[in-house]
């Protein structure tokens, strides 16, 4: 591959690769970058922004009639071929009856567009298979197995051996919920892929990088990993990840015990939990039947998604099954009938919506929680970038050395019908637990216990893999994506052959209020930093920069180890800067554009060309 790229650059931009590359070009400033140019009129090129924000469709039918789209392909497109089955108006022949519309806040939030319902229904959802059940946990002469050990399928082809008196007694003594404390990190069964295991980290510090008036709030965090458990495989690594078994919020899960009415006696009382297949209440392991202790506390708060996706059939088909009155159970029914695919495609479509707020909108469906618990997404851990060089990073206190990594979270903030803004699952729970470690401070407490349930997640990212202790690298980031490039560079400005060998395009809104970091990263910051403001200043996006430093960007991706690594969102900033890459290559290389997206192309598969977006 290699060699297609040399004779790529050879045949069409080898009088545009620098002679000498240990002659690096400087960070330069875009506002002089065309100073010698002074004869010719220079062309104003109109600058490029994001797609407008205007609302041009508001149903299914507008989409199709924009994009003249087939129903089948709209489906597809859609939502994965639930819904938008029935686009088409209203039939002449067809009866429709008028329904009193639930009189609740929650229920005018969600914005379904109803105003009649066909009388005959088709096509309804069929209620979903219970695939959790609870049962009351008692002693037996066949006890389950205990926690992490899964039984057998029913049809796997073989009788297990009868257990011995000893084995019952070990079994039922293992069957406890006392395990760990489930208020700082998940039971034992919620484990991430082999052989990493939940850590509860302890914040040794946090503080927030943005200032008063931002418009996302980003948080740092320092997380001791002194006592992480020995014997994992894979040590932190520069550019890593650790993932983050982070829980949904407390008051969210007693407000749906609540709705459910749920007894709060029985709520952390052991329970025995029985699934007949997936991987459920885990994310990470066989397509199983499970037995195992918990409790109902546990299985809301560290297992299942109460409000990161949008409603399914499955969950409203449940909704009104259990629906005792008749405008809600008729509501429900039509959401879930083919007669009503266009209004679910636009409700699926729509804000995400809690699991509370359907609770609250539907307030006389009070489903069974195991049955409940059948329908709901699993809680997928997040992955956060380590942004400091986790090898060099101690702490003293305590009178003993403490390793520490660091990463930086952006609190994402979504619709709220009560509230008005909430923040997500992941980060929202990182703030809860920076505002309640910052305020125990300021209470005076010195040493505040706040824990993080983490574990080793991805050190072998492509940023982890293709990090390199030599050669040129350029950094682009934006927003929270440039924090693991903190890491990078305090590991390169560390030795002395790397000087001048790094350069940072960091993406903000407002320096003011947006920049994080900023005098963090070592102290050539100045020589290898530069900052682009999108909304003061000069009102660049970082996209705009990378074609202001194409001599740069052109120096370092032809030398020898030189990579370009991107970080950031993919929408607007990842999309632009490839953009922008391409047409560095066009412009300096003297290609055309298909050939310069091939170069890039190649770049990537050799691993010079690095972009981690999300």
């Amino acid at each position: 591959m290699a060699t297609q790229i040399d004779h790529l650059l050879a045949v069409r931009a080898a009088a545009s690769i620098p002679e000498s590359p240990s002659a690096a070009p400087s960070l330069t400033y875009s506002e002089s970058a065309d100073e010698d140019i002074l004869d010719e009129p220079q062309k104003v090129e109109p600058r490029v922004r994001r797609a407008s924000t205007r609302l041009v469709a508001q149903s299914p039918a507008d989409v199709q009639r924009i994009t003249g789209e087939s129903t089948t392909q709209l489906i597809k497109r859609c939502c994965g071929g639930g819904c938008c089955l029935s686009l088409a108006p209203r039939q002449g022949t067809a009866q429709y009856e008028t329904v009193d519309l639930p009189d609740n806040d929650a229920y005018k939030s969600l914005l379904l567009k109803i105003d009649a319902i066909p009388a005959t229904l088709n096509n309804v959802a069929d209620m979903p298979e219970q695939t959790v059940h609870l049962q009351p946990l008692r002693k037996h002469t066949n006890p389950p197995a205990p926690a992490g050990d899964a039984a057998a399928a029913p049809d796997a082809g073989h009788t297990p051996a009868p257990a011995s008196a000893d084995q019952v007694a070990a079994t039922l003594n293992n069957l406890s919920v006392k395990d760990r404390d489930t208020k700082i990190q998940p039971p034992t069964f919620v484990q991430p892929h082999p052989p990493h295991h939940v850590f509860a980290a302890r914040i040794h510090n946090t503080r927030e990088l943005t200032g008063a008036g931002a418009e996302k709030r980003t948080f740092h965090f320092d997380l001791d990993v002194t006592n992480y458990p020995g014997g994992e495989e894979m040590d932190f690594r520069v550019g890593g990840a650790i993932g983050v078994s982070a829980p949904n919020d407390e008051e969210l899960v007693d407000e749906i015990l609540d709705v459910l009415m749920v007894p709060r006696f029985l709520r952390d009382k052991p329970v025995l939990l029985k699934t007949t297949k997936g991987r459920w209440p885990t994310v990470w392991g066989d397509d199983q039947p499970r037995e195992l202790v918990t409790t109902r506390r546990d299985l809301l708060k560290w297992c299942s998604d109460v409000q990161s996706y949008p409603p399914t059939k499955q969950l409203l088909r449940v909704l009104a099954e259990h629906a005792t009155d008749v405008k809600e159970r008729r509501i429900l029914l039509f959401l879930c009938s083919a007669e009503g695919q266009g209004v679910f495609c636009d409700f699926r479509t729509g804000p995400h919506v809690t699991v509370s707020q359907l609770l609250h909108a539907f307030p006389s469906s009070k489903p069974p929680l195991d049955l409940l618990l059948s329908v709901l997404q699993p809680l997928m851990p997040r992955f956060y970038s380590l942004s400091n060089d986790p090898h060099e990073s101690y702490e003293t206190r305590d009178g003993r050395q403490h390793r520490l990594v660091e990463i930086a979270v952006t609190v994402h903030e979504s619709a709220d019908w009560r509230s008005g803004r909430r923040a997500g699952i992941g980060s929202g729970f990182f703030q809860r637990q920076a505002l309640r470690f910052l305020d125990a401070r300021a209470r005076g407490v010195e040493h505040p216990e706040f824990y993080i349930p983490m574990f080793k997640g991805l050190m072998a990212n492509p940023l982890a893999k293709q990090f390199m202790s030599d050669g040129p690298m350029l950094l682009i980031g934006a927003g929270v994506g440039i924090a693991p490039f903190r890491g990078f560079v305090q590991r390169r400005l560390k030795t002395a052959s790397c000087a001048n060998k790094v350069w940072v395009l960091q993406g903000i809104r407002d320096s003011l209020v947006d920049e994080i970091y900023s005098g963090e990263w070592g102290v050539h910051e100045d020589e290898v930093k530069r900052v682009v403001q999108s909304r003061k200043g000069e009102g660049r996006y970082v996209q705009e920069e990378v074609k202001h430093q194409a001599d740069l960007v052109w120096y370092i991706i032809n030398s020898v180890d030189g990579r370009v690594f991107v970080c950031g969102s993919s929408r607007g900033m990842g999309e632009g800067v490839e953009k922008a890459l391409v047409e560095v290559a066009m412009d300096k290389g003297n290609l055309e554009r298909e050939a310069a997206q091939e170069f890039w192309d190649l770049k990537k598969e050799v691993g010079q060309y690095i972009a981690e977006t999300w």
